[in-house]
């Protein structure tokens, strides 16, 4: 949904609004949304004067469920998300019928709860009335606790929700979060069908910062039809379809091998490096990497932390880049071909195409490429120091301009990009019938910081979750290795270690031996997985003062060595280098695109966040297995140059000279 032109002056009193600031405002939202200009002046004329006029011509019913028409377990002819035993349908009362050539017939559907994921039990339990309005909606009707309510409304929810997002200039990436919202119980008890006879989307006033949801009819309805929407709107693949509505009718999909086609082909690189506009170096560039010379290295760097802390004086900060021996930055070098002609022997700290380890679903599938034979019918896939992991990202998103549409669909149908949802719900469903651990978490392609990020054990959980953005599956570890705070209990916690890449023919890969200790602030468990304190690790980018916990690295391993005393660290760090070294073995296996790109003049350093879990070996004896959960292109150093101010000396001293004397550096590959 597209948000204000920054340019627009808009009344303080929007009811002084005249139509065509109303259009400048609106134009782009309306027209992407498929709303039909003859309706236009009606929404600003309605949302002005706050006309709620469905109750003139629509009304709501209650029809008993016949049992013989099957239920939600059986997967009948049932199309009703309301829990319960009844069934409810809207019908137009007006005997007149409703005309749908007439430039007033489209209506305003309150929102009865408006929600970010993070915060929807919080509201539950905070909002007066929120909680008992919810669970009359959704026909909760039982004697329940509070509690019991609660997580009733959280569970049901999903099939009542639908989301939008605001776009508009200079947005940041926690502005691009969803918002979900539930219809008022008129809205709400609107049904499927899969030939509608209205259309329903979202629409952001923006004078009022307010949303509302936009109905129209698709047809003339006389007195007595039924009101219908398709949740599954825009999708017409039967595959996809099927899918979008497991929410609300269950579908069988074990007939589907898990792993079958889930690999990408090689015109998915290609469109990729396409996609990013990215070129590949000069196929000569040879350039003249760790010469020995006279004087300092020149150092161009936009990275404050890196101009504080680079203080080694075989390397001199300088403040043009033109005049660099080595340009570090923070902004993705796009020309690698004009880069290799016009300054061959410049170094840059990155390597072409290393955007297939710090894209999510890219990892998976270079972690995929590591397994030589890989079963079509097994419940996982990939390498064990890699989660199970399925690319979720629809053909064809909601609610975003028809360019994007093409743009995202051409990715997904001729780019080779695997649409993996069905494989993901065979795979679900099967765990599922085996009584195996279903414990997801699904994470945005592109973003870090567990943004957009969410954990749960419901399919249509799931199924709503992945409309919201690009979205891969990975198995949630359910019996990860917990760390005993003193102060809360056996909490998660994750490892980041830095690692540097100084070539790929050959390969050359160091780690740097300082690590760094996240954890969770509330005892590990499988309930309340929307409970980010319990379930996330990532403190330090949380509003309202959450507590981050930090332990040093020399502290951690006699502590970790005193609560695990048959785990030596030495063994498990080990066995960390050798998950990492796996990975980018299968990183440089192929060539540009397909793989990191060789360039004689690139360094690069990533930070890698993994996790340990308990697993057994070939012997059955239990370990402690590495999981690694993702890699991150020019990392944030703040918090390694507070504790360790040589941290870039010893960075570029290893990367650009070959010099290890007395470094915490330990060369991997």
């Amino acid at each position: 949904m597209a948000d204000a032109e920054q340019a627009v002056i808009v009344p303080v009193d929007h009811r002084q609004m005249d139509y065509p600031t109303f259009l400048k405002l609106h134009r782009g939202q309306l027209a992407n949304s498929g709303v039909p200009e003859v309706y236009w002046p009606s929404v600003q004329k309605k949302i002005r004067d706050e006309v709620y006029d469905a109750g003139h011509y629509f009304g709501m019913m209650q029809v008993e469920e016949d049992e013989e028409e099957g239920d939600d377990e059986g997967g009948g002819d049932r199309n009703n998300p309301t829990p319960g035993d009844h069934r409810w349908c809207v019908v137009v009362t007006s005997e007149e019928g409703v005309d749908s050539s007439d430039s007033s017939s489209i209506f305003l559907v309150d929102h009865a709860w408006t929600f970010q994921y993070g915060y929807a039990r919080l509201q539950l339990q905070q909002v007066p009335g929120l909680l008992g309005r919810m669970a009359a909606l959704m026909d909760i009707c039982e004697d329940l606790s509070e509690e019991e309510k609660t997580e009733r409304v959280l569970d049901e929810m999903w099939r009542f929700t639908w989301q939008y997002k605001l776009n508009f200039q200079g947005a940041t990436a926690d502005d691009k979060i969803a918002f979900w919202y539930v219809n008022d119980e008129f809205g709400s008890r609107i049904q499927h069908c899969d030939e509608p006879t209205c259309r329903m989307v979202p629409f952001y006033y923006v004078p009022t910062k307010t949303s509302y949801t936009l109905m129209w009819l698709l047809q003339d309805l006389d007195c007595g039809d039924e009101v219908t929407r398709d949740f599954a709107d825009g999708l017409s693949d039967d595959t996809e379809r099927k899918c979008r509505l497991l929410a609300w009718i269950p579908q069988d999909f074990t007939h589907i091998s898990p792993n079958q086609g889930i690999s990408v082909d090689d015109q998915f690189y290609w469109t990729r490096l396409k996609g990013c506009r990215e070129t590949l170096p000069f196929p000569d560039a040879t350039g003249n990497p760790l010469t020995n010379r006279e004087g300092p290295y020149k150092v161009y760097t936009d990275i404050q932390v890196i101009r504080d802390n680079l203080t080694d004086s075989r390397f001199q900060l300088v403040e043009e880049e033109s005049q660099a021996d080595i340009v570090w930055t923070r902004s993705h070098l796009r020309d690698f071909k004009t880069f290799s002609v016009d300054r061959p022997d410049v170094y840059i700290n990155q390597f072409p195409c290393e955007g297939i380890l710090t894209v999510k679903d890219c990892l998976a599938y270079i972690g995929q490429r590591a397994v030589t034979c890989q079963d079509p019918e097994a419940l996982e896939n990939g390498p064990k120091w890699l989660p199970t992991t399925f690319n979720l990202a629809w053909a064809l998103p909601q609610f975003v301009s028809s360019f994007q549409q093409r743009e995202e669909r051409l990715l997904h149908r001729q780019g080779g990009i695997p649409w993996a949802l069905p494989q993901f719900v065979s795979c679900f469903q099967r765990r599922e019938e085996r009584g195996l651990d279903n414990h997801w978490i699904l994470k945005p392609w592109n973003l870090a910081r567990g943004l957009d990020t969410q954990v749960t054990n419901k399919l249509h959980h799931i199924i709503r979750l992945s409309e919201t953005s690009p979205k891969v599956a990975c198995k949630y570890l359910e019996d990860p290795v917990l760390y005993y705070r003193e102060d809360v209990g056996q909490v998660k916690m994750d490892i980041r270690y830095i690692v540097m890449l100084q070539s790929v023919k050959p390969l050359r890969l160091f780690a740097y031996k300082v690590f760094w200790l996240r954890f969770a602030n509330k005892p590990f468990s499988l309930d309340h997985l929307d409970e980010y304190e319990k379930h996330f690790t990532v403190m330090n980018y949380t509003e309202g003062g959450t507590k981050l916990h930090q332990v040093h690295y020399d502290d951690f391993i006699p502590i970790f060595e005193k609560q695990y005393p048959d785990f030596p660290w030495k063994d498990v760090e080990l066995s960390i280098f050798s998950a990492f070294r796996e990975l980018f073995e299968s990183a440089v296996s192929r060539e540009a695109p397909y793989g990191i790109g060789h360039y004689p003049m690139a360094r690069s350093l990533y930070a890698i966040d993994l996790m340990l879990k308990w697993d057994k070996n070939e012997q059955g004896e239990k370990i402690m297995q590495p999981v690694l959960l993702e890699v991150n292109f020019c990392p944030d150093c703040d918090r390694a140059c507070k504790y360790h101010p040589n941290f870039f000396n010893d960075i570029f001293s290893a990367l650009f000279l070959d010099d290890f004397t007395d470094r915490p550096v330990v060369v991997i590959s």
